[in-house]
């Protein structure tokens, strides 16, 4: 760097966010560093002249008595001034930490401090974007930062100082081609980070260093992304004895705990691969399944020199497997594994296209940044699937042009998934999931029949996965938008860029060009005059009848006429027809073609294939027989058709499965394993829906006893019967008990809600009461971000309730301390209402089938089961399961529900009672 440049590293701690609303600084911290060394730092309590709030006092743990003897910011402000005035100024979050700092500058009669800012959220954000979250305190336990007392200015602002010099480090060790390409686009940023790349280049250029694992496609440095081949070396034999297995255990975990049930599986699993048979084994939470299926399998595979797939459902489980759970084996194996992750194609990011996409000059300051995140990432990725990325909203709209899709022609160069199938040729073990292995039905080249072992891995969720695979969604705003982006002569988009550019070198007649034109504005008018049209129709049905603006409507209830829908079809087909003649045409003249007209000729080809996919869509959904599937319309009465969807989805999804698994069953075995596959009284509810033959044998394979012994079930019986009383005032119980509950277990709790709609009407009525302001209350759909985060953030309190629905239910983990109750709501049953269940249910009524004990009540025991799982994670945690639904103990069915908990204690209590016992335990 410059000699003479300084930073000044800057954090504040106040009472809230708005100087303007009464909110002051309660510390303040600054870290001067000059060629990336420390020369001094500076902290102050601040009096902020009034108290500070309880939620800001937990979360800094920054008390009023702490800050009582302090002084006001205005008995400091000439010295911070003095202090910062020759520097660079830097914050994680220059926008609140500067702004705030210039709002009590002015109040303290100082000028406004003028100087270069740089953001390290801004740079962490490009530097490190596979990051989970760039909030510092997660950066500085993924970067190995030190920082004790997150939310304290002097620790957060060293940390920050860290990050920083980190970043400047991250930022030399990449090639200088990235370097050169950075700083050509870093002048449109929000900070001044122009200046640090400049200076990175500069030192690159003058070293010129070799970027080792770094290769070339065409204009892009990459990570050489070729698996190196691990040595196969000789493993032991497969442990047959429990001592052989503990003793293998040990070795890898000195504080190992025998557990008989994980034996057991392991065994199961270790029979089933040799002697090519199917088995399903429900491991509960608590017998170490992943170690259970993971240790076999790869022995198998060593041993025999075959290959072992593993399905999960998630991205999130796939990660997990990779970079923890094999881990562990590798350890206990004293072996590398040959591992390779195969995701759709769809992950993957086009190299081609992404190029392409860089060499347009007309970018929004999202794309510049996603560009920017890119180009670091691709120096860095070993696998180029495009979720390791965290960009914004924005940022996401410019990964899906970049995605990899099925092409006319193969790439040429380097192709990170062409990359992937190679590696798996040579893999032990293929991780995938389980949408990847529904696909290979249709895939031209199946990728999965050279397996001899299959891992399904959460399993009951290969139903939602097949469910998934099968859906069409028809979205009135998708529809519009790629129109827009399409455009005509007359708008400023793409059809207008692609007739200049064929107009300026006589590459399309003219004649051509209007008549694509013109039927374009046919297509659209005659769209939007079809979907009118429907939408009067649906109005009509529901006017008078909804008690909620948000409708739900079955295709078969509105009769629309088919004459206008098949117009719309083959408008369309005419239109794409017309437009790949003039691709053609584009491409084919003779004069090369500059960076600008192969840019506009790829965007040509992607919004060809995008109409091309929404007439499949619309095919499938309008004019194709329905009798396998249910289609439905929703809408929201306040925005149509804006709010337009419609959803085409299977009624059974069996056959899907089978077909799917009969070529597999032939030619490998197959273990089926999840923590819930079983209800009390329909042990094969799930078994059946995935085709598995009755003659495969259930085994349940439970934790001892002594695991849940931390855990204990509380029906709370005094709530009112819901079918009895209004919703507003089973919600106002709700909301009483709940505030009374948390304040007994003084927060760590998970609400368990089945429908968003009284979720956000209890978060709003607890709000107002007032009676949790002293708690950070995180709600899902109502709090901003995705679950991952949200449940992130409920883990940085101790007093915090998290209120979820759906997904909360299931797959979420919250190890120890940081959970100590949950409470459901309602029993977890389908809506009557909700589109796929109502036609399931409908087609099992047909069949003279009873569709409550069939589907509503097992579909509600798997899911309460879920439910209980968030709470006891280890056999250290403790926790209470409150159950307010009374119906658990006033129905036939609900000692179903109580029999699928683990061997805990269960009592039936009223609220009062209940809080005594709390009070009790928690003592």
């Amino acid at each position: 760097m410059m000699e003479s440049q300084k930073y000044a590293i800057v954090d504040l701690e106040t009472t809230g966010h708005s100087p303007a609303n009464g909110d002051r600084m309660i510390q303040i911290a600054i870290v001067i560093m000059k060629d990336w060394k420390i020369e001094r730092t500076y902290t102050k309590f601040i009096h902020p002249g009034k108290s500070i709030p309880s939620f800001i006092q937990d979360l800094t743990h920054i008390t009023d008595e702490d800050v009582k003897d302090a002084l006001p910011f205005e008995a400091h402000a000439d010295y911070i001034y003095e202090l910062i005035s020759d520097c660079v100024f830097v914050a994680h979050n220059t926008d609140f930490d500067l702004s705030f700092l210039q709002a009590e500058f002015k109040r303290a009669g100082l000028p406004k401090w003028h100087g270069k800012k740089m953001d390290t959220v801004e740079l962490a954000k490009i530097l490190f974007p596979m990051s989970l979250s760039f909030k510092l305190g997660d950066l500085a336990a993924d970067l190995n930062i030190d920082l004790e007392n997150a939310h304290r200015a002097d620790d957060d602002a060293l940390a920050t100082a860290e990050l920083f010099k980190r970043s400047w480090k991250e930022l030399l060790s990449l090639p200088q081609l990235t370097l050169e390409q950075m700083h050509k686009r870093s002048f449109r940023l929000k900070s001044n980070l122009s200046q640090l790349f400049f200076e990175a280049l500069q030192l690159k250029r003058h070293h010129r260093t070799t970027d080792e694992n770094i290769t070339y496609y065409r204009n892009i440095a990459i990570c050489d992304g070729r698996q190196k081949r691990v040595l196969k070396s000789e493993l032991a034999p497969y442990p047959k004895t429990i001592n052989e297995k503990e003793a293998l255990m040990t070795k890898a975990m000195p504080n190992f705990e025998q557990r008989p049930a994980q034996f057991t599986m392991m065994d199961t699993i270790w029979q089933a691969l040799n002697d090519k048979e199917e088995c399903v084994i429900e491991a509960s939470t608590g017998i170490g399944k992943t170690v259970g299926y993971l240790l076999p399998s790869i022995l198998y595979a060593r041993a025999n020199n075959k290959k072992i797939a593993i399905s999960t459902y998630t991205a999130h489980l796939q990660e997990q497997l990779v970079e923890e759970e094999l881990l562990k084996i590798e350890k206990i194996l004293d072996t590398k594994v040959n591992v390779a992750v195969l995701k759709g194609m769809q992950h993957y990011i086009d190299l081609a296209r992404f190029e392409q996409c860089m060499a347009y000059a007309d970018e929004s300051y999202d794309d510049t940044f996603t560009i920017l995140q890119l180009l670091v990432w691709l120096t860095k990725t070993q696998t180029g699937v495009l979720s390791e990325l965290n960009v914004s909203g924005g940022g996401q709209l410019f990964l899906e042009k970049i995605r990899k899709l099925p092409e006319e022609k193969p790439t040429k160069g380097f192709d990170f998934y062409e990359q992937a199938l190679k590696n798996s040729t040579t893999a032990d073990c293929i991780v995938t999931n389980h949408s990847m292995v529904i696909s290979d039905l249709v895939r031209q080249t199946p990728i999965f029949r050279q397996i001899d072992g299959w891992i399904i891995d959460e399993a009951h969720q290969v139903i939602q996965a097949a469910m998934q695979q099968d859906e069409t969604v028809f979205s009135y705003t998708q529809w519009k938008y790629i129109f827009g982006q399409i455009g005509t002569m007359e708008d400023t988009a793409l059809f207008q860029q692609f007739s200049q550019a064929a107009k300026k070198k006589q590459r399309i007649p003219m004649q051509s060009l209007q008549q694509l034109d013109k039927q374009f504005i046919r297509l659209q008018r005659v769209f939007d005059d079809t979907i009118g049209h429907a939408v009067q129709k649906m109005q009509q049905q529901v006017r008078g009848k909804q008690a909620s603006s948000k409708c739900t409507l079955f295709l078969e209830d509105v009769s629309l006429a088919k004459e206008p829908l098949l117009q719309v079809s083959k408008l369309l087909q005419h239109w794409l027809d017309l437009a790949v003649e003039a691709g053609k045409a584009f491409e084919n003249n003779i004069e090369q073609l500059d960076k600008n007209e192969v840019f506009i000729l790829s965007e040509w080809h992607y919004w060809i294939r995008e109409l091309k996919l929404r007439i499949a869509e619309w095919e499938e959904i309008f004019l194709l027989h329905q009798d396998e599937h249910s289609v439905w319309f929703e809408f929201d009465l306040r925005s149509v058709p804006g709010s337009l969807h419609v959803y085409k989805k299977p009624v059974n999804v069996t056959p899907i499965i089978e077909k799917v698994m009969a070529p597999l069953r032939k030619q490998a075995s197959i273990v089926w394993t999840s923590g819930t596959l079983t209800v009390p009284g329909n042990e094969r509810f799930i078994t059946r829906q995935l085709g598995i033959s009755d003659s495969v044998q259930v085994m349940q394979l439970q934790a001892p006893a002594s695991y849940y012994s931390g855990a204990k079930a509380f029906i709370v019986t005094d709530m009112p019967d819901i079918q009895q009383v209004t919703q507003a005032e089973y919600i106002e119980a709700v909301a009483h008990a709940i505030t009374r509950t948390v304040r007994m277990t003084e927060g760590r709790c998970f609400v368990l809600f089945t429908a968003q709609d009284m979720l956000r009407k209890t978060v709003e009525l607890i709000q107002d009461s007032e009676l949790l302001d002293d708690y950070m209350l995180f709600a899902q759909g109502v709090t901003g971000g995705s679950r991952m985060r949200i449940l992130k953030s409920f883990q940085k309190f101790n007093q915090a309730v998290l209120f979820g629905t759906n997904s909360f239910w299931e797959g979420v983990d919250v190890p120890g301390d940081a959970l100590s109750s949950v409470i459901v709501v309602r029993l977890p049953f389908s809506s009557p209402e909700e589109p796929v269940f109502k036609a399931r249910a409908k087609h099992l009524t047909l069949q003279g089938r009873n569709s409550f004990t069939e589907l509503s009540l097992p579909e509600a025991i798997m899911r309460f089961k879920q439910g209980f799982g968030r709470l006891i994670r280890s056999s250290q945690d403790k926790g209470a399961f409150i159950v307010l639904d009374r119906r658990i103990s006033t129905k036939s069915y609900g000692k179903e529900f109580i029999h699928a908990l683990p061997p805990i204690d269960v009592k039936k209590l009223q609220l009062p009672e209940l809080l005594k016992e709390l009070n009790y335990w928690k003592k």
